[in-house]
This record gives C-alpha cells, structure tokens and sequence, in this order.
C-alpha cells in the first residue's frame, strides 16, 4: 500500500516510522511549507497514492478534505478539532465517492476503552447517586481543547446515561446544573494523552482512565485504518475497524 501523510508534526512523524516497518510505502509527505492552502496538493503527486493520512491542524483540515477528495484518493483523517464542520465534509465526500474514515483517537485501546464506558454506562444510569465527569490531560502543544477523545467520551455518557443532558467545557464560574456534563482539560509538559471518567458519590468515587505512554498505539490505529479503507467508498470511523478485526 502507498500513502501520502498530510501534516509532518508528532504523529506524521510516528506514523512514517511504522510505515517502514509495515512495509507501507510513504509516497509523499506535505508540510506546512510545501502544502501551504493545500496548493501543494497534486493530481501528479499523489498519482501512486492509495490513501492519504491527515495528521495536520484543525485551520487546514478541511481545505485538504476538499482538495484530495476533488482528486478521487480515500483518506484517514486523525486531526481533531474541525467536527463542528461535519455536515460540509459529508458532502465533500459523498459527492467525491470516496473513501473516508475519521476518528478523534485511533488508539486500539482507547477504542476498546470506548466499548468498556458504554457498557459501564448502562450501570451507572440506574444508580443515580453516581455523578460523572471528565478530566483529560495532553502536553502543552496540543492546539485544541477539549480533545476530541473527550468529546467522544461525553457522548457516549449523554447517550447512555439520561439526567446528562449537555456538556459544560468552561472553568465552571456558576453552580453546574444536574443535567450537565463538567469536561476538564489541563495543557501540561510532555503528556501524550491521559483520559479519567469520574463517577463520584457520597460513599465512594470510581474512575476509569485510559493513559497513553507513547505515539506509537495512535499511529499503528491509523496504517490498520488505511489499510481497511483502501479500495473502500463511504464513511467509516474506527468503530467498523475494529468490529472487522
């Protein structure tokens, strides 16, 4: 398989590394100096690509979307922080016909965090006197808060358990109502990723935390991502990646 990586910063980087090892081919690789607007785009340079994989940031994202898909390549997008644009790049790519898979976290284990929160949620809704919450923690580089895993574990929580009815992400300067969700986010050093659910109660406090030691689980979700999109048309995410495996 060959790809191209949008975006050359951490994750690009990790992501090339596995490649190698995965005997994946990195055909291209665009930088903000080299894709400026995504003007470095190219039907020639991307004429031997199977997929692209878009590790950049959130102000470039959807310009890439627009100019890969207008040239028929399936992509993996793993750059957080655009979904408020879902709507458009739905389009975007139904009108293409391509291949599309997006996800806030392609963490193999994150994803099976996933299945345990919506499976612990199914306990918590009948015990009431349990009140949840979400901390999250990433290193000071990270451009864009709360991360999208967080927002995709407050979903989770809102569509399971029914006295949570929205998410609060601000410094909370006002008492929370009950139906509120309190999502904390801390920039901080080095942190890769570390996400906590909080289920607090009178008599005890339950957590279940997932913490990300390295890049490498969240680059190695992405090439398994490719590799399941290629020659694919549609909409995934990594729930139907990992429900092939």
């Amino acid at each position: 398989m060959n790809i191209a990586l949008l975006g050359y910063g951490n994750m690009g980087k990790e992501v090339e590394r596995l490649a190698k090892e995965k005997n994946i081919t990195v055909k291209k690789i665009f930088t903000i100096e080299n894709n400026l607007r995504a003007m470095g785009i190219t039907k020639e340079a991307l004429k031997e690509v199977d997929v692209c994989i878009d590790f950049s940031v959130p102000t470039a994202v959807v310009e890439n979307i627009k100019t890969v898909a207008a040239l028929g390549k399936n992509m993996v997008i793993g750059t957080t922080g655009w979904y408020d644009k879902i709507a458009e790049v739905e389009k975007i790519v139904k009108t293409n016909k391509i291949g599309f898979l997006y996800s806030p976290n392609f963490s193999l284990g994150m994803n099976i965090f996933y299945q345990i929160l919506s499976s612990a949620t199914h306990i918590f809704e009948k015990f009431d006197c349990y009140d949840p919450a979400i901390q999250e923690t990433h290193h000071r580089g990270k451009t864009d808060s709360p991360s999208g895993t967080a927002l995709t574990l407050a979903q989770i929580l809102i569509g399971n358990i029914r006295r949570k009815r929205s998410m609060f992400q601000e410094t909370a300067h006002k008492k929370l109502k009950p139906e509120e969700l309190h999502i904390t986010s801390t920039r901080v050093g080095h942190v890769v990723g570390k996400h906590a659910v909080i289920f607090d109660s009178e008599a005890d406090t339950i957590e279940l935390v997932h913490t990300a030691k390295n890049r490498a689980g969240f680059a190695m979700g992405a090439l398994i991502a490719a590799e399941f999109l290629k020659g694919k048309k549609g909409i995934y995410t990594m729930k139907d990646v990992i429900t092939s495996i």
